[in-house]
Formats: C-alpha cells, structure tokens, sequence
C-alpha cells in the first residue's frame, strides 16, 4: 500500500532536482494562484489538545493540506511532496522541513498559512539540491567498486550524518536516512528495488527514533553498505514488461476475503453526516470546486442506483464519470494498455476485458448463501477498477465511487472515508487487499459506534 502524498515513497527520479525545474522567486505567486490556496479553513479559537480542534485538523484541516500538496504536485512535480515532511511528529515524522509541522498546528490565518507553505516548499527544495551535491561530489562507477568502496564507504559516512543533522533524530527519521541512502545508490545507476534492499540489509533495524547513532554504528552502516556493492548490480536486464492486470487477477483468486472483519455485522447504518460528500467538499472542493461538483453529482447518482438495487457494471460506472469528468459524452473504455504509479504498473487490454471487468464487479453482490462479508466484496470492487483501469482518467475517484456503493446497495453509508481516499494499493501485494477491508472495517464500525451514541 501506498500513501499517494507521503513523501517517503518518493523515489530518487521522483525528485532529482535535475529532472525539475523549480523558481524560488515565483513560488509565492504559484502557491497563491493555486485551488487550494482561495479556501484556506479558519481553525478554530481552542487549544491544541481540545478535542473540537483535533476533530477540525482531522476533517478539515488535514484534508486541506493533501488538497494543496496535490496541487504542488499537479503544478511542479511530485518531487514537491516533501514540504510537509516535518521534524518530529507531524504530518509526516521524521523529515527535514522545520517550517511545517501539521494542520493543527501550522494552519492560522490565510496569509500566514500561505506563507509557510511557501517556505516548507522552499526549504525541502533546498534540502534536495545540497543531497545532490552531495551526491555528485562523489562521481562512483559500479564497475569499479572494488577500486573504489572506501569512497562509497565515505558517501554513506557523510550522508547518514547530513540526515542526522537535518532532521534532529526525532520521530522516524531513520525512515528518510534509508530514503536518502536509496538515493544515493540509486543516482549512480543501482535500481530502485536493489538499492533499498542493501540499505535495510545495512541499517539491519539498528536506528531508533528519538536517538542519534552514534559514530560505531554510523561507521558500521556505511562500511556494511560499501562491502554488499557488485560491480554487476547496476546491468541485471530488466526483463518484460509485466501486466499488472493479469497479476491482480491472479492475486484476486489467493486472497482470503472470507477472512475480513464485518464491519460490526450487517445491519444498515445511516450516519447524521455523509462522509465521503464531506471528503469531497473539503479535498476535491480546496482543488478545484468545479470537481466537486461533478463528484457529488455522481455520489447522488451512484446513491440512487444503489437504492434501486442497480447491479454494479461498466455502463454504471460510465455514467457516473460523466459527471466526475465533466465529459459531454460518456466516456468510453480505454483501448490502450494503461499506466499508473508514475509508469511502474502496466495494465494490459484485450478484446474481452471489459467483459472481465462486468464479470468481477457483479461478484460484488451478496449472493443467498456463503456470503463474503460487505467489507471484502466493497474491497474487492475498489481494487477491480483500479486495476482494470477502465478510463482514461479518474480511475482512483472512480473505484471510491464504487466502494461507496457497494456499501450503499446494503444500506450503509460512512461517516468518515480519511483512510479509502490519497491511498494506492500495489496489484501483486495480497496483503494490500485485506489492509483495504480493514480499513472500511475501521470506518464502519466507528460510524456504527457514533450512530448509536450520537452524543459521545
């Protein structure tokens, strides 16, 4: 699983300043003219540890700073996605940006929340451009490694103090010192993959929040990280490109669904608020309202169809994205293999795939007997259109979409959907498929606990 806006799935070409263009002296004004930046939300006059002012980070404010660090991404690259990665504990612990902690704390008034925007963007920037030279002060060719691994040994040295330095040692920060070291392995040709496998095998578990290394330990990385290089680690052939369809399909039939929490059992539950219409407005809303529009459109449709019993198909899931799209037409099936995850995963496409596609969501339904519980068969529907990526565009609001009404058909609706939006799952991860249900277990069973006792 992967948090789409959490910096530590970066990779080494995600944010090579090289790669990305970035003017400091017009960042104000980009960040100014952006979505996000006309509906900045008030936070309101308590203290930090009041539970009306976590309740507001939660559902407010948090989903305002994912709305802006899409935006960053949308206008920059996804390079921008570390400007939130704070010292400490914040929105993401553990990073190198001293000028943002997290919604609760950092968002005050329009300006000045705009402002530290500006300078967290501006700082991780400048932290990426000293690792790069850091990085190119040692020119190192693998194929030389034996002539060379004092070097190596050097970089790591200098490197894991840098991080060390930058980020204080506080909570997680060994998570972006293995991040950095990745980088740096994988900036002289070793592969992504390879380059975090011989990091974890280096660190072997041994950095702890809270505690600098100290220099034994430091040494004893860098010198294990050296010693595991080979001259032919960076020309292994890369083989065929994978259909990531075939492997969820494949993946589809070994997961143990049966094994899914149920939600707190299978009665229909109608919250006091809609949770996935108040994600809308506040995410997709901060992005641009026009968005939200047309996604509340289709969450009315999907919502009527699901009270009608409608059965879950391509041609439902067309006639919702006409909306979420703002298409004069329906849209069409893709007739192309397509991509996603920055080009990692490959969906293949042939005459009958729609047709598969039809085939795995009417499982969705809840036959007579031997049902799987609602948590699994509304996972199950979500990955389905991910990994059928059937448009060519808002797959990922698409697959909510149809989460959202599988739960519907049943009568169940969320009062939160924080964990099942900004999340991608991998398609040959088993795993990804049942912490999927766990989450809509967790939300479930919360919004169970919150309609029975709505004034806890």
């Amino acid at each position: 699983m992967i948090v789409e806006l959490a910096p530590r799935f970066l990779t080494w070409d995600d944010v090579d300043p090289a790669r990305h263009s970035f003017d400091s002296a017009s960042a104000p004004q980009v960040v100014r003219s952006l979505g996000p930046a006309q509906s900045v939300p008030s936070r309101p006059d308590t203290s930090s540890g009041n539970p009306a002012s976590h309740a507001w980070s939660w559902d407010e404010g948090r989903p305002w700073a994912d709305a802006m660090s899409h935006a960053l991404a949308e206008h920059y690259g996804r390079w921008t996605l570390g400007w939130r990665w704070s010292h400490d504990e914040g929105d993401f612990d553990g990073g190198p940006v001293g000028n943002w902690c997290c919604a609760q704390d950092s968002i005050t008034t329009p300006q000045e929340t705009l402002g530290r925007v500006v300078a967290a963007l501006r700082e991780w920037r400048e932290w990426l451009e000293s690792l790069a030279e850091w990085f190119d002060a040692y020119p190192l060719d693998l194929t030389e490694v034996e002539d060379q691994r004092i070097l190596w040994e050097r970089a790591a040295r200098n490197l894991i103090l840098q991080v060390t330095d930058r980020t204080g040692c506080g909570s997680g920060w060994h998570g972006h010192c293995r991040q950095v070291l990745t980088w740096f392995l994988s900036r002289w040709g070793i592969t992504p993959d390879l380059a975090q496998e011989l990091v974890d095998e280096a660190v072997g578990g041994r950095f702890a929040s809270w505690t600098a290394p100290d220099n034994v330990l430091v040494d004893d990385v860098a010198e294990r990280l050296a010693l595991s290089l080979r001259a032919d680690e960076g020309t292994r052939a890369a083989g065929p490109a994978p259909d990531h369809l075939e492997r969820w399909l494949a993946v589809r039939e070994t997961v143990p669904w049966h094994e899914a929490p149920d939600g707190g059992g299978d009665e229909p539950v109608a919250p006091s608020r809609d949770g996935a219409a108040q994600d809308i407005r506040t995410f997709d809303g901060a992005l641009d309202p026009a968005r939200a529009r047309g996604l509340l459109t289709a969450l009315r449709l999907l919502r009527a169809d699901a009270a009608r019993g409608a059965c879950l198909d391509f041609e439902l899931l067309q006639r919702w994205q006409q909306h979420v799209l703002g298409t004069p037409q329906p849209p069409p099936f893709r007739d192309l293999p397509a991509f996603a995850k920055g080009g990692r995963e490959r969906y293949g496409i042939g005459p009958d795939t729609r047709a598969r596609l039809d085939a795995c969501l009417a499982e969705s339904a809840r036959p007579t007997e031997q049902s799987l519980p609602l948590t699994a068969r509304a996972a199950r529907a979500y990955l389905d259109v991910c990994f059928f990526h059937p448009f060519d565009d808002g797959n990922a609001r698409c697959a909510f979409l149809a989460l959202v009404f599988v739960l519907a058909r049943e009568g169940v609706a969320l009062d939160g959907v924080n964990l099942l939006r900004r999340v991608t799952f991998q398609a040959d991860e088993p795993q990804d498929a049942l912490i999927l249900t766990r989450y809509i277990d967790i939300h479930l069973a919360e919004t169970r606990r919150n309609t029975a006792s709505p004034d806890s």
